[in-house]
């Protein structure tokens, strides 16, 4: 492994009681989003220089029940211009053994910006069913033309953590976050579950060539006894493809690993990033899977020919770039990284309280 030295970015959050959580990147060609939780708040931090710098924090919103753990912190998209932050929040905390400091009427909601994330709109339910997403768990794409995307783990039906009933569902939106769609199943398993602890992934793509629009989903499923991935396509807002399981091996697990891994887009290529079991890997659809290393947390962006994951082992965050693995940070948790539309990467990560910001190359 290659430990090198880059410039690092530091968001050191003002209190002890309240540390910055679960960082998450969009990136455009005028700006660079920065989201993340700290106590009951979302804030949202913004560069105009590409990420070697980020303006001072703005409150988006303070929540009740605000849930920043294991990858179930705010989303943000870019879309026309438009920042939209998304984060599943309630009002009563849930109770019980599975509790996990989860809101028991949890709604996923939208905030939007029109001003570079000076000010923020009143929050916008997306989920028609309420409480449905409670478990915190979601995902944000963008398109950059208007459309939105979210998907969420649901417990419509009365589902519940490690119970029968988790399925994936998902809800557009074609005016940057203003509006949702009534919420679109996108799958339930045969077996009664989708794994239950794993947040989705989901990603806008253009053809190069035809300029089609298409949308895909990756979600960790429940068959057999075995946690995998998947993956669902659908054409310009059309039906959904039958699903596909990504890479050859598979995982036999009576548990939720609470890892969700990640999808990148580069040109007409697919590249996916999970774990199974205690390695990562890089996977393209109906291909075999490629082993980063050991570990957990991974996440991945691409972009200009170059697929770039980073993940964590131990308290190291790891980098995949080219076939090299370098390391990143020694004391690290919960990274993210977005490719930047001029090349190169963005990578965001917890640390001692704080929210660090690595580029790839100047």
């Amino acid at each position: 492994m290659l430990a090198l030295a880059f410039a690092i970015f530091q968001l050191a959050s003002p209190s002890p009681e309240a540390p910055y959580r679960e960082p998450q990147l969009a990136s455009s060609p005028q700006t660079v989003v920065l989201t993340f939780g700290a106590g009951k708040g979302i804030f949202v931090a913004t560069s105009s220089d590409r990420g070697r710098n980020f303006s001072k924090p703005v409150l988006v919103a303070e929540l009740q029940v605000l849930p920043l753990s294991r990858h179930r912190g705010p989303r943000v998209a870019i879309s026309q211009g438009t920042l939209v932050v998304t984060a599943v929040a309630g009002q009563t905390e849930a109770t019980g053994a599975h509790a996990h400091g989860l809101p028991s009427d949890g709604d996923l909601l939208a905030w939007r910006s029109s001003d570079g994330g000076k000010t923020w709109s009143k929050a916008v339910r997306v989920n028609d069913v309420p409480a449905a997403p409670r478990e915190g768990l979601h995902t944000l794409t963008a398109d950059g033309q208007g459309n939105l995307f979210a998907a969420w783990l649901d417990l419509r039906g009365g589902g519940g953590p490690h119970k029968k009933g988790t399925r994936l569902y998902g809800a557009y939106s074609k005016d940057s976050g203003a509006t949702w769609s009534p919420n679109v199943l996108l799958y339930e398993s045969p077996e009664g579950s989708i794994c239950e602890c794993c947040h989705p992934s989901a990603l806008f793509s253009r053809d190069a060539q035809s300029g089609s629009t298409s949308l895909e989903v990756m979600w960790r499923n429940w068959l057999g006894g075995s946690r995998d991935f998947y993956l669902i396509r659908s054409n310009t807002g059309g039906p959904f493809s039958k699903p596909e399981k990504l890479g050859q091996g598979t995982w036999k697990i009576n548990a939720c690993p609470m890892d969700g891994g990640g999808i990148a887009r580069d040109g007409n290529r697919t590249v996916t990033a999970w774990r199974r079991d205690g390695e990562v890997f890089l996977a393209e659809p109906g291909r075999a899977e490629i082993k980063m290393g050991e570990g957990k947390d991974v996440a991945v962006a691409a972009g200009r020919g170059e697929v770039h994951a980073v993940w964590i082992k131990g308290t190291q965050l790891l980098s995949y770039r080219d076939g090299k693995i370098e390391v990143l940070a020694d004391d690290a948790a919960f990274p993210n990284i977005a490719a930047l539309p001029e090349g190169g990467t963005l990578t965001a990560w917890e640390s001692k309280g704080s929210i660090m910001v690595r580029r790839s190359k100047d």
